[in-house]
């Protein structure tokens, strides 16, 4: 059997699913259209703590981030990344930063006490390469909080879906699973060693649970040599 034709992380994201999504470009931090109200978690009570930091992975607009900004401390740390960033500039509050970049490639320099990644994962290819880096980045006591559909992780050799494998192996590694809710939630840092290698992505993959067009991501089995 025979799957689909994968692309890489370059021409993945020069894909019209990934570079003109607008899953996350409006969404704020309260109400009806918000963080709060997708991930069902206060933020906010979260990061009430002496010089919080929030990381948010493919933040769009980064209008959760700004409405935060008000009502956290001076020394609070927010950092927003974005494929595109922003359409249209506006002024960033002094705790906030910017950063236009792709999430399969960046890497910060320091912890943060909450990462979120609000339906983002259903645009980059690597997403279990992201998540392990992304449990890396956490403080010891921090939270990742990233949407994630078991449906879109494929066998490369066209195999069919890989989900309840990944899922189990996330548990595995320490994650949360609330399959209503599609959220993975991870507490404390770690660098878990998911068996899976990533061959590439499907941007062709279709609508996803949100209704949107989304990627598939391919993997094989990481073959451990136990020989010696």
């Amino acid at each position: 059997m025979t799957g689909p034709e994968l692309v890489d992380t370059s021409e993945l994201e020069r894909s019209s699913v990934v570079a003109n999504n607008t899953m996350n470009r409006e969404r704020g931090l309260a109400g009806v259209n918000s963080y709060t109200r997708e991930l069902g978690v206060d933020l906010l009570t979260h990061l009430a703590r002496p010089a919080p930091s929030w990381l948010d992975l493919c933040s769009g607009e980064g209008r959760a981030l700004r409405e935060a900004a008000s009502a956290l401390p001076a020394d609070a740390v927010l950092t927003a990344v974005d494929l595109v960033g922003p359409l249209v500039p506006l002024p960033t509050p002094p705790t906030m930063e910017e950063i236009t970049a792709s999430v399969s490639t960046w890497t910060p320099t320091r912890p943060y006490d909450l990462i979120t990644c609000v339906h983002g994962l259903h645009y980059v290819g690597d997403q279990l390469g992201l998540l392990g880096r992304a449990a890396s980045w956490l403080t010891g006591d921090g939270l990742l909080l990233a949407h994630f559909d078991p449906e879109s992780i494929r066998w490369a050799d066209g195999g069919g879906e890989a989900g309840r494998a990944v899922v189990a192996e996330l548990r595995a590694a320490g994650f949360a699973y609330d399959a209503r809710r599609h959220l993975l939630t991870l507490r404390g840092a770690r660098r878990p060693a998911l068996a899976f290698t990533y061959m590439g992505a499907d941007p062709t993959a279709g609508p996803n649970y949100t209704g949107q067009p989304a990627v598939g991501s391919h993997y094989t089995p990481t073959v451990t040599d136990t020989a010696g």
